[in-house]
């Protein structure tokens, strides 16, 4: 098991600051959890602490993007994308300020503290805005570049990062270009387009699918928006079939993304595999997964569904 994407952005966030002298870091008194706090050991005087007033974060970092600082806000996702989504819509995105939202304990796996902290609307709310681009990595790798990234791109921009490790998916010499599915695995019967922390169990699934003489494309989809439509296009033209993944609810997310793109180019049947509009609850991470439906098995089992839907 590897690095969780919020250690990972701790720690390329420091390193990003030593080069980039404007950045400078937010927290709502939550820096131990979102690990800003490695950023303000490094660099304290350009980290500021706003306390628990989530709203005032995010007006804060406004007002410090117009003066031309590259401010970068973190708070635990419910709170970015719920409590202050106003300001992040009006203070931000309206005027398309450079301010990056690091959002920490997205989805089920924030685990014991239960539905009031498990953000699974967040994706489907920050996609929303308009000038808004949303990144959510797949593993530490992946991470820390998108944070690199984010630090040099002009515009409001919403990192989705977890609380639990992750596997390690890429090595040195990965990549992350922005906007740009990362096709893991080639295959000819459906593809299988994964983000965040469903990218490693979307692998494990279509393994098990070669066992079973069934061949699945995997898709890593960091870029919810702007998505890679020609990635997508060339998946159902390919493959004629498509499962999503992801640990956010099936409405307004990834699935809901993917579905918008090939029922406007090219219609084949979808299976989403993801949280059921409903709440979640307290419990462990895996445990959530399992009960949830969010594994490997149930990616098998919606693959197996969606090709019996398949024409031809």
């Amino acid at each position: 098991m590897g690095k969780a994407t919020r250690e990972a952005y701790g720690d390329a966030l420091r390193d990003v600051g030593a080069e980039l002298k404007d950045i400078v870091v937010l927290d709502a008194d939550l820096s131990k959890s979102t690990k800003t706090n490695v950023f303000a050991k490094a660099h304290p005087d350009r980290f500021f602490n706003v306390g628990i007033a989530e709203q005032n974060l995010m007006g804060t970092a406004a007002g410090l993007a117009a003066a031309g600082k590259i401010p970068f806000v973190s708070t635990f996702a419910m709170f970015a994308a719920g409590r202050a989504f106003e300001q992040v819509r009006n203070s931000i995105c309206y005027p398309k300020l450079n301010v990056k939202i690091a959002a920490t304990h997205a989805g089920l796996t924030v685990g014991e503290d239960g539905a009031s902290h498990q953000a699974i609307e967040d994706i489907a709310l920050m996609r929303s805005i308009p000038n808004m681009t949303v990144i959510v990595p797949a593993d530490a790798t992946e991470a820390r570049q998108a944070v690199k990234f984010a630090a040099e791109y002009q515009g409001p921009v919403y990192l989705r990062l977890g609380r639990s490790s992750v596997p390690d998916l890429f090595g040195d010499s990965y990549e992350f270009i922005h906007g740009q599915a990362v096709q893991l695995d080639d295959g000819s019967d459906l593809t299988i387009i994964a983000t965040g922390i469903m990218t490693a169990p979307a692998r494990k699934a279509a393994e098990e699918l070669a066992a079973q003489g069934i061949s699945a494309r995997v898709l890593n989809i960091h870029t919810i928006k702007p998505i890679d439509k020609a990635a997508i296009i060339k998946a159902a033209q390919d493959t004629g079939a498509i499962v999503t993944c992801e640990e956010h609810s099936i409405i307004g997310g990834l699935g809901s993304a993917v579905a918008e793109v090939i029922v406007e180019s090219t219609p084949v049947p979808l299976e989403r595999v993801g949280v059921l509009d409903t709440f979640g609850e307290s419990g462990k991470p895996d445990a959530l997964l399992v009960k949830y439906k969010l594994t490997a098995g149930d990616i098998v089992a919606a693959a197996k569904r969606v090709l019996s839907r398949k024409s031809g």
